[in-house]
Protein backbone atom coordinates (compact mmCIF):
# COMPACT_ATOMS: atom_id res chain seq x y z
CA UNK A 1 0.00 0.00 0.00
CA UNK A 2 1.38 3.22 -1.15
CA UNK A 3 1.81 6.28 1.57
CA UNK A 4 -1.21 7.98 -0.51
CA UNK A 5 -3.59 4.99 -0.08
CA UNK A 6 -2.53 4.84 3.39
CA UNK A 7 -3.56 8.92 3.65
CA UNK A 8 -6.68 9.09 1.87
CA UNK A 9 -7.58 5.27 3.46
CA UNK A 10 -7.48 6.67 7.22
CA UNK A 11 -8.07 10.47 6.52
CA UNK A 12 -11.74 9.09 5.26
CA UNK A 13 -12.24 6.64 8.60
CA UNK A 14 -11.17 9.57 10.87
CA UNK A 15 -12.71 12.32 9.76
CA UNK A 16 -16.18 10.55 8.97
CA UNK A 17 -15.96 9.34 12.52
CA UNK A 18 -15.71 12.11 14.07
CA UNK A 19 -18.35 14.00 12.29
CA UNK A 20 -20.66 11.58 13.16
CA UNK A 21 -20.05 11.58 16.71
CA UNK A 22 -20.03 15.54 16.52
CA UNK A 23 -23.38 15.94 14.35
CA UNK A 24 -24.90 13.49 16.62
CA UNK A 25 -24.50 15.12 19.72
CA UNK A 26 -25.62 18.48 18.76
CA UNK A 27 -28.41 18.00 16.58
CA UNK A 28 -29.67 14.56 17.98
CA UNK A 29 -33.33 16.26 19.22
CA UNK A 30 -34.19 17.37 15.59
CA UNK A 31 -33.53 13.93 14.47
CA UNK A 32 -35.83 13.16 17.60
CA UNK A 33 -38.92 15.21 16.79
CA UNK A 34 -38.71 14.69 12.94
CA UNK A 35 -39.48 10.85 14.07
CA UNK A 36 -41.60 11.50 16.02
CA UNK A 37 -43.78 13.42 13.87
CA UNK A 38 -43.43 11.32 11.24
CA UNK A 39 -44.50 8.49 13.25
CA UNK A 40 -48.23 7.07 12.42
CA UNK A 41 -49.07 7.04 16.39
CA UNK A 42 -48.58 10.73 15.87
CA UNK A 43 -46.10 13.63 17.75
CA UNK A 44 -47.66 13.47 21.10
CA UNK A 45 -48.55 10.15 21.94
CA UNK A 46 -44.85 9.43 20.89
CA UNK A 47 -42.72 11.85 23.37
CA UNK A 48 -43.72 14.96 21.71
CA UNK A 49 -41.19 17.71 23.58
CA UNK A 50 -39.80 15.02 25.95
CA UNK A 51 -37.08 13.30 26.64
CA UNK A 52 -35.89 14.24 22.53
CA UNK A 53 -32.22 12.33 23.69
CA UNK A 54 -34.13 9.23 23.73
CA UNK A 55 -32.61 6.83 21.84
CA UNK A 56 -28.73 8.42 20.85
CA UNK A 57 -27.06 5.73 22.98
CA UNK A 58 -27.37 3.06 19.67
CA UNK A 59 -26.71 6.31 17.36
CA UNK A 60 -23.13 7.28 18.67
CA UNK A 61 -22.17 3.46 18.96
CA UNK A 62 -23.31 2.47 15.34
CA UNK A 63 -23.27 6.14 13.13
CA UNK A 64 -19.02 6.68 13.75
CA UNK A 65 -18.17 3.55 12.18
CA UNK A 66 -21.20 3.90 9.60
CA UNK A 67 -20.15 7.27 8.18
CA UNK A 68 -16.46 6.29 8.66
CA UNK A 69 -17.55 3.35 6.40
CA UNK A 70 -19.10 5.42 4.20
CA UNK A 71 -16.36 8.23 3.59
CA UNK A 72 -13.56 5.40 3.30
CA UNK A 73 -15.73 3.59 0.01
CA UNK A 74 -16.45 7.11 -0.99
CA UNK A 75 -13.22 8.60 -0.95
CA UNK A 76 -11.37 5.39 -2.02
CA UNK A 77 -13.97 4.76 -4.83
CA UNK A 78 -12.85 8.96 -6.16
CA UNK A 79 -9.37 8.45 -5.13
CA UNK A 80 -9.17 5.16 -7.82
CA UNK A 81 -11.79 6.69 -10.46
CA UNK A 82 -11.36 10.21 -10.99
CA UNK A 83 -7.69 10.35 -12.39
CA UNK A 84 -9.24 8.17 -14.74
CA UNK A 85 -11.96 9.36 -16.66
CA UNK A 86 -13.01 12.72 -18.11
CA UNK A 87 -13.84 16.00 -16.14
CA UNK A 88 -17.60 15.41 -17.76
CA UNK A 89 -18.41 12.22 -15.81
CA UNK A 90 -17.18 13.59 -12.92
CA UNK A 91 -20.78 13.85 -11.88
CA UNK A 92 -21.44 10.20 -12.46
CA UNK A 93 -18.45 8.92 -10.75
CA UNK A 94 -19.81 10.99 -7.53
CA UNK A 95 -23.23 9.49 -7.54
CA UNK A 96 -21.92 5.75 -8.57
CA UNK A 97 -19.34 6.52 -5.35
CA UNK A 98 -22.22 7.90 -3.57
CA UNK A 99 -24.45 4.61 -3.99
CA UNK A 100 -21.64 2.15 -3.52
CA UNK A 101 -20.82 3.98 -0.30
CA UNK A 102 -24.57 4.04 1.19
CA UNK A 103 -25.24 0.67 0.46
CA UNK A 104 -21.93 -0.43 1.95
CA UNK A 105 -22.69 2.09 4.91
CA UNK A 106 -26.49 0.67 5.60
CA UNK A 107 -25.70 -2.20 6.88
CA UNK A 108 -24.19 -0.58 9.74
CA UNK A 109 -26.92 2.07 9.89
CA UNK A 110 -30.31 0.24 9.29
CA UNK A 111 -29.88 -1.96 12.51
CA UNK A 112 -29.11 1.31 14.61
CA UNK A 113 -31.70 3.55 12.64
CA UNK A 114 -34.66 0.39 13.73
CA UNK A 115 -33.61 0.42 17.45
CA UNK A 116 -33.24 4.36 17.91
CA UNK A 117 -36.38 5.14 15.95
CA UNK A 118 -38.38 2.56 18.61
CA UNK A 119 -36.58 4.14 21.19
CA UNK A 120 -37.45 7.40 20.24
CA UNK A 121 -41.40 6.59 20.08
CA UNK A 122 -41.51 4.79 22.89
CA UNK A 123 -43.15 6.32 25.89
CA UNK A 124 -42.38 3.32 28.19
CA UNK A 125 -39.23 3.88 30.59
CA UNK A 126 -38.74 0.47 30.41
CA UNK A 127 -37.80 -0.46 26.85
CA UNK A 128 -34.03 0.44 26.65
CA UNK A 129 -31.81 0.27 23.53
CA UNK A 130 -30.86 -3.03 24.46
CA UNK A 131 -34.12 -4.35 25.24
CA UNK A 132 -35.44 -3.09 21.99
CA UNK A 133 -32.69 -4.88 20.21
CA UNK A 134 -33.09 -7.71 21.90
CA UNK A 135 -36.66 -7.69 21.55
CA UNK A 136 -36.15 -7.37 17.61
CA UNK A 137 -34.33 -10.38 17.18
CA UNK A 138 -35.96 -12.63 19.48
CA UNK A 139 -39.62 -11.74 17.84
CA UNK A 140 -38.40 -11.08 14.43
CA UNK A 141 -35.26 -13.03 13.70
CA UNK A 142 -31.96 -11.21 13.26
CA UNK A 143 -32.52 -10.44 9.63
CA UNK A 144 -36.09 -9.22 10.27
CA UNK A 145 -36.07 -7.45 12.92
CA UNK A 146 -33.00 -5.52 12.50
CA UNK A 147 -32.71 -5.24 8.44
CA UNK A 148 -36.61 -4.68 7.92
CA UNK A 149 -36.18 -1.18 6.81
CA UNK A 150 -32.92 -1.91 4.79
CA UNK A 151 -34.18 -1.72 1.73
CA UNK A 152 -36.30 1.34 2.35
CA UNK A 153 -33.22 2.75 3.96
CA UNK A 154 -31.65 2.44 0.58
CA UNK A 155 -34.58 3.67 -1.18
CA UNK A 156 -34.58 7.01 0.78
CA UNK A 157 -30.68 7.38 1.42
CA UNK A 158 -29.38 6.46 -2.27
CA UNK A 159 -31.72 9.24 -3.84
CA UNK A 160 -30.33 11.79 -0.90
CA UNK A 161 -26.42 11.09 -1.85
CA UNK A 162 -27.49 11.39 -5.74
CA UNK A 163 -28.38 14.44 -4.89
CA UNK A 164 -26.43 15.99 -2.75
CA UNK A 165 -22.85 14.61 -3.32
CA UNK A 166 -22.63 15.97 -7.06
CA UNK A 167 -23.71 19.17 -5.86
CA UNK A 168 -21.33 19.41 -3.26
CA UNK A 169 -18.44 18.72 -5.76
CA UNK A 170 -20.12 20.94 -7.87
CA UNK A 171 -20.48 23.59 -5.82
CA UNK A 172 -16.88 23.35 -4.20
CA UNK A 173 -15.33 23.41 -7.47
CA UNK A 174 -17.54 26.85 -8.62
CA UNK A 175 -16.50 28.19 -4.68
CA UNK A 176 -12.64 27.62 -5.25
CA UNK A 177 -12.69 29.25 -8.92
CA UNK A 178 -14.98 31.92 -8.16
CA UNK A 179 -13.85 33.31 -4.88
CA UNK A 180 -10.82 31.35 -3.76
CA UNK A 181 -8.80 32.08 -6.81
CA UNK A 182 -8.62 28.14 -7.20
CA UNK A 183 -6.60 27.67 -3.48
CA UNK A 184 -7.76 25.19 -1.24
CA UNK A 185 -11.11 25.78 0.69
CA UNK A 186 -11.26 26.38 3.81
CA UNK A 187 -13.51 24.16 6.17
CA UNK A 188 -16.00 26.41 6.52
CA UNK A 189 -16.30 27.10 2.77
CA UNK A 190 -16.66 22.86 2.36
CA UNK A 191 -19.45 23.40 5.15
CA UNK A 192 -21.06 25.82 3.62
CA UNK A 193 -21.51 24.00 0.46
CA UNK A 194 -22.19 20.71 1.71
CA UNK A 195 -25.38 22.73 3.93
CA UNK A 196 -27.03 23.72 0.22
CA UNK A 197 -26.33 20.63 -1.14
CA UNK A 198 -28.08 18.74 2.06
CA UNK A 199 -30.83 21.19 2.00
CA UNK A 200 -31.76 20.16 -2.20
CA UNK A 201 -31.36 16.53 -1.09
CA UNK A 202 -33.82 16.22 2.14
CA UNK A 203 -36.12 18.59 0.17
CA UNK A 204 -36.95 16.20 -2.21
CA UNK A 205 -36.38 12.70 -0.48
CA UNK A 206 -38.61 13.65 2.52
CA UNK A 207 -41.75 11.17 1.10
CA UNK A 208 -39.20 8.87 1.61
CA UNK A 209 -37.98 9.12 4.59
CA UNK A 210 -41.35 9.52 5.68
CA UNK A 211 -42.12 5.76 4.24
CA UNK A 212 -38.77 4.21 5.86
CA UNK A 213 -40.02 5.92 9.33
CA UNK A 214 -43.26 4.20 8.96
CA UNK A 215 -41.69 0.74 7.62
CA UNK A 216 -39.01 0.78 10.15
CA UNK A 217 -41.70 1.44 13.12
CA UNK A 218 -44.80 -0.61 12.43
CA UNK A 219 -45.65 -4.04 13.14
CA UNK A 220 -44.62 -6.83 11.33
CA UNK A 221 -47.60 -6.78 8.68
CA UNK A 222 -47.27 -3.26 7.78
CA UNK A 223 -43.23 -3.75 7.53
CA UNK A 224 -43.66 -6.37 4.55
CA UNK A 225 -45.35 -3.51 1.95
CA UNK A 226 -43.29 -1.89 -0.71
CA UNK A 227 -42.57 1.52 -0.09
CA UNK A 228 -44.84 2.36 -2.62
CA UNK A 229 -47.39 0.62 -0.54
CA UNK A 230 -46.43 2.45 2.40
CA UNK A 231 -46.88 5.93 0.52
CA UNK A 232 -50.14 5.33 -0.99
CA UNK A 233 -51.06 4.44 2.13
CA UNK A 234 -50.10 8.02 3.73
CA UNK A 235 -51.82 9.68 1.01
CA UNK A 236 -54.81 8.02 1.27
CA UNK A 237 -55.18 9.07 5.00
CA UNK A 238 -53.33 12.57 5.03
CA UNK A 239 -53.11 13.87 1.47
CA UNK A 240 -49.87 15.45 0.09
CA UNK A 241 -49.36 16.89 3.86
CA UNK A 242 -48.97 13.27 5.17
CA UNK A 243 -45.73 12.48 2.65
CA UNK A 244 -44.20 15.98 3.66
CA UNK A 245 -44.55 14.89 7.91
CA UNK A 246 -41.81 16.31 9.26
CA UNK A 247 -40.52 18.19 6.50
CA UNK A 248 -39.61 21.28 8.76
CA UNK A 249 -37.39 19.57 11.34
CA UNK A 250 -35.86 16.94 8.42
CA UNK A 251 -34.84 20.27 6.57
CA UNK A 252 -33.04 21.70 9.35
CA UNK A 253 -31.75 18.78 10.45
CA UNK A 254 -29.92 18.45 7.16
CA UNK A 255 -28.90 21.88 6.54
CA UNK A 256 -27.47 22.45 9.95
CA UNK A 257 -26.58 19.03 10.30
CA UNK A 258 -24.58 18.86 6.98
CA UNK A 259 -23.20 22.16 7.64
CA UNK A 260 -21.31 20.50 10.70
CA UNK A 261 -20.48 17.49 9.40
CA UNK A 262 -18.91 18.59 6.50
CA UNK A 263 -16.95 21.42 8.04
CA UNK A 264 -15.81 19.19 10.78
CA UNK A 265 -15.13 16.29 8.11
CA UNK A 266 -12.79 18.88 6.18
CA UNK A 267 -11.34 19.86 9.74
CA UNK A 268 -10.61 16.38 10.98
CA UNK A 269 -9.38 15.39 7.32
CA UNK A 270 -6.61 18.14 7.69
CA UNK A 271 -5.70 17.32 10.88
CA UNK A 272 -5.60 13.68 10.74
CA UNK A 273 -3.19 14.74 7.41
CA UNK A 274 -0.92 17.17 8.80
CA UNK A 275 -0.31 15.91 12.47
CA UNK A 276 -1.76 12.32 12.65
CA UNK A 277 0.05 10.74 9.09
CA UNK A 278 2.67 13.47 8.52
CA UNK A 279 3.45 15.01 11.88
CA UNK A 280 5.23 18.41 11.61
CA UNK A 281 8.02 17.90 13.83
CA UNK A 282 8.62 21.39 14.55
CA UNK A 283 5.09 21.33 16.31
CA UNK A 284 5.05 21.04 20.31
CA UNK A 285 1.79 19.18 21.84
Amino acid sequence: MSEDQKTVYLSALFAGGSAALVVDLTLFPLDTLSTRLQSARGFFKTGGFKHVYKGIGPKIIGSAPEAALFFLTYESFKYYVEPRVDSNVLPLVHMTAATISEIVGCLIGAPVEVVKQRRQTSTNTKHTSLRIFMHAVKSEGLIKGLYRGYGSMLIQEIPFSLIQFPVLEYLKKVYRVSFKNDVPLDSWDVANCGSVAAAFAAIATTPLDVAKTRVMLADKKIATDTIRTVLKQIYNEKGFKGLFAGFTPRVMLATIGAYVFFGTYDLSKNFCNDYLLNPDPTVNW
